[in-house]
């Protein structure tokens, strides 16, 4: 039986690497899994080596307090590693830990594809992790177009697969649909906020987003205000927040939805918002698919962005994922300082009340759809990963081949 090691991190690595473990079992049922991740990974069938959806950050000083969990990571993977080495290894994001992780394949000479790459091509000041990965992948799976450019710039076999989101979000009910589920009038106002999938975030952009929240909240008080959670622990921080600013809003569970709906929470809460008020990451391009106007904001320790701006030089030309597919300012996005709550709260209104505001987004996220390739995704991506593991296999029967 061909084993895979699939290793990742975070909440949307955990999402991304579970969905294309269902399609990998779907196309070779009989394959074994062991996986480095969180429970959706372990839902879709995959053995579960080791859990980190709780030990990512963003940031200098903000890494510090997981370098501890991120060593033990390791230790456990290398020990992995020497006791029970897979054929081949699948590298989803989470690049902290993958790219030593990727020095641990490469001496031990197991083949490994990268899926969902770093963001090199954005932020990079530095080349040499992307000579690396290019000379350690035996495949990189690209889900950007400017991402298999730049890659295979620099080396890399690439195959550009398109967006995984396509796929995964093919199944979204409608508006209508979303909001019949989650018991939400149609005629209501509905603003969702994504203020954390990291706990750093509940300090750094949590309050923030609240207080914009708030003061959309005395412009438009018969408004609703939906937070779908990351995690049940973020539960009472968000909430004991919301209730010093006064502000009423709805946290919706994904562990307590699981039960009578088969769609993701923060699926749902999306597909049935007028706008949503959210961090830098994932769940805009979701936004973005799925067409709800969206403002955009992140922050980091002060400190932090400081020696990352004036010290290591780094300029990213957009953080947002809509804006980088295109490489232009599709939504609003505010970073730092800039991310003011007053500001935020003046951008949203306008996307709500403008509709020649609302009809250029739409024209702006109907190109960038056009960008993310075609759906079947997932196929193609699960296809290209067994593709290389039968390519190992077989050369591990002829000692000849390659």
């Amino acid at each position: 039986m061909s084993h895979l090691f699939i290793c990742t991190g975070e909440v949307s690595g955990d999402l991304q690497a579970s969905h294309l473990i269902e399609e990998l079992l779907r196309q070779r049922p009989q394959l074994r899994i062991t996986a480095v991740g969180g429970e959706r990974m372990a839902a879709a069938g995959a053995r579960l080596l080791h859990r980190t959806t709780e030990i990512s950050s963003v940031g200098i000083l903000e890494a510090l307090p997981f370098v501890g969990p991120a060593l033990w990571t390791e230790w456990k993977i290398r020990r992995f590693l020497a006791q029970d080495p897979p054929d081949v290894a699948v590298l989803v994001d989470y690049i902290g830990v993958n790219s030593r992780i990727a020095r641990l394949l490469q001496r031990r000479q197991i083949p490994a594809v990268y899926y969902i790459a770093p963001q090199e091509w954005v932020w990079s000041q530095d080349a040499r992790l992307t000579y690396q990965l290019a000379q350690q992948m035996r495949l990189m799976l690209a889900i950007f177009p400017e991402e298999a450019r730049y890659y295979a710039a620099a080396g890399a076999h690439v195959q550009y697969v398109g967006h995984p989101l396509l796929d995964i979000l093919a199944a979204v009910p409608s508006r209508a649909a979303a909001r019949a589920q989650l018991g939400i009038p149609a005629e209501a106002t509905v603003v969702v906020v994504v203020p954390a999938s990291r706990r750093q975030e509940l300090r750094s952009v949590l309050p923030v987003l609240l207080k914009a929240a708030q003061l959309l909240q005395a412009h438009l008080p018969q408004a609703q205000f939906w937070v779908p959670l990351a995690s049940p622990r973020f539960a009472a921080p968000i909430a004991r927040a919301a209730r010093r600013l006064g502000l009423n809003l709805t946290l919706l569970d994904p562990q307590a939805l699981s039960f009578f709906s088969p769609h993701k929470a923060h699926h749902l809460a999306l597909a049935a918002a007028d706008l949503v008020l959210a961090k830098s990451g994932t769940v805009n391009l979701e936004t973005a698919i799925l067409g709800i106007p969206q403002v955009v904001i992140y922050r980091l320790n002060p400190l932090t962005f400081w020696i990352a701006r004036h010290w290591l030089r780094v300029s990213v030309p957009f953080m947002s994922p809509p804006n980088l597919v295109q490489m232009r300012p599709i939504v609003p996005e505010l970073l730092q300082e800039q991310a003011q709550p007053e500001k935020i709260a003046q951008l949203a209104l306008e996307l709500l009340t403008r509709p020649e505001r609302k009809a250029q987004l739409q024209a702006d996220y109907a190109a960038m759809r056009a960008a993310l390739g075609e759906p079947g995704v997932l196929a193609r991506a699960a296809k290209a990963i067994l593709e290389v593991l039968d390519g190992e296999a077989g050369s591990k029967q002829d000692p000849f081949r390659r």
